[in-house]
């Protein structure tokens, strides 16, 4: 790890990769954006430490967060789910990532990829915020507030603002690293 870095990595290995190298950094494939809304659903109440030391577990049980897979889920793999202990077992979370699938999949439909609908939000590029300490970070925007908004009109749950604001951080919608984070665009 570098001197000139976000502080919330916290020395933990795996969230210090995930820092490195993907936070903040802009998706463009609806798989990975799919795995945004599961996983930062999933993280509602808990740490996002705990979520992404069972990313790999998410991926297994969620067939690599294929929305077309997850959308066709029936009751025998429901409770499958929930039995699997690679993933969070809350009820709630896990009928929402399936239910999420199927509003996915209508916004596919109706845009050509659930990327071109989330991009419109901020005109095809990354909002970048200049933090210079975490403390300035908010949980949330008049942004999350819209698009939460959006993603509840179109059928999804577990999309408040707050979670919304976290996947348009992971997802590079918004960049929020630290003015002296050796990660912030040099161009900023």
């Amino acid at each position: 790890m570098m001197n000139n870095t976000c502080s919330w990595p916290s020395g933990d290995p795996l969230m210090i990769g995930y820092h490195d190298n993907e936070w903040g950094v802009p998706v463009h494939d609806d798989k990975r954006w799919f795995e945004h809304v599961v996983l930062d659903g999933a993280q509602a109440g808990l740490s996002w430490k705990t979520i992404l030391h069972r990313r790999e577990g998410y991926r297994k049980a969620f067939d690599g967060f294929d929305p077309a897979i997850v959308a066709r889920y029936d009751e025998n793999k429901y409770e499958e789910l929930l039995k699997d202990e690679g993933i969070i077992r809350n009820r709630l979370k896990i009928r929402s990532a399936i239910s999420n699938a199927i509003a996915f999949l209508k916004i596919q439909e109706e845009f050509g990829s659930f990327d071109a609908w989330i991009w419109r939000f901020t005109d095809g590029k990354p909002v970048i915020n200049h933090w210079k300490s975490l403390a300035e970070i908010p949980a949330r925007t008049p942004l999350s507030d819209l698009i939460s908004q959006e993603l509840k009109k179109r059928g999804f749950t577990f999309v408040g603002s707050t979670i919304c604001y976290a996947f348009m951080q992971a997802a590079g919608l918004v960049n929020d690293h630290l003015a002296n984070c050796f990660r912030r665009p040099s161009n900023s």
